[in-house]
């Protein structure tokens, strides 16, 4: 078995799926919530039906079966059953009723695939992953998670399309496609690629 630490040469889909990983959702705009203190739910509303659908392989990958439903505003939403395998997640990111990053945060690399599902985009200078605009205490945190892994980031603000991260320049594109592995299916125009390498350079 490989840990997620040690597949950063890896495709991250070689590491064993846990539930874990699904805190990359919440690094993102996803949100976690209990039902008394038997179990919890992760939902997030997503721009696209093929993030909904590959986060969803993802969640069936450990073992929770999810809804795909639409959002209020009309986009897909994705949504797990209440399920006991989730209480440690909602325990760890949950501050009270507040959604926050746990103290020596690690981001692994399917954590980081799971964040680029929901919330990655390619941009004219590098590729962003957005940040949770209805969560602003967890940015400062996820951007020195960023750092730790040697990815850097700078955080971008609604006029640059945020909130969010966004890593630019050629090595650092190159470190971030390689950990996040090969494009699920649709995701070719979102994914970080040789094309977006060279419009780096």
């Amino acid at each position: 078995m490989f840990c997620v630490e040690q597949t950063s040469l890896l495709d991250p889909s070689i590491a064993e799926p846990v539930i874990a990983d699904l805190a990359g959702v919440l690094c993102g705009q996803g949100q976690i919530v209990n039902f008394g203190h038997s179990s919890a739910r992760l939902s997030v509303v997503v721009a696209d039906l093929w993030r909904a659908q590959a986060l969803a392989a993802e969640c069936a990958l450990r073992g929770l079966a999810v809804e795909i439903a639409q959002s209020d505003g009309g986009q897909p939403l994705i949504r797990t059953p209440f399920a006991a395998s989730l209480l440690q997640l909602s325990a760890l990111w949950q501050r009270g009723a507040v959604k926050a990053v746990p103290a020596g945060f690690h981001l692994t690399d399917s954590m980081l695939r799971m964040w680029a599902l929901i919330g990655g985009y390619r941009t004219e200078v590098g590729y962003l992953l957005a940040l949770d605009r209805r969560a602003p205490d967890t940015h400062t945190a996820l951007s020195e998670a960023m750092r730790a892994r040697g990815l850097g980031g700078v955080r971008v603000g609604p006029r640059g399309g945020g909130p969010g991260i966004r890593i630019s320049g050629k090595r650092r594109l190159a470190v971030l496609a390689e950990l996040l592995g090969q494009s699920p299916e649709g995701a070719e125009l979102a994914w970080p690629n040789t094309q977006l390498l060279q419009q780096a350079m």
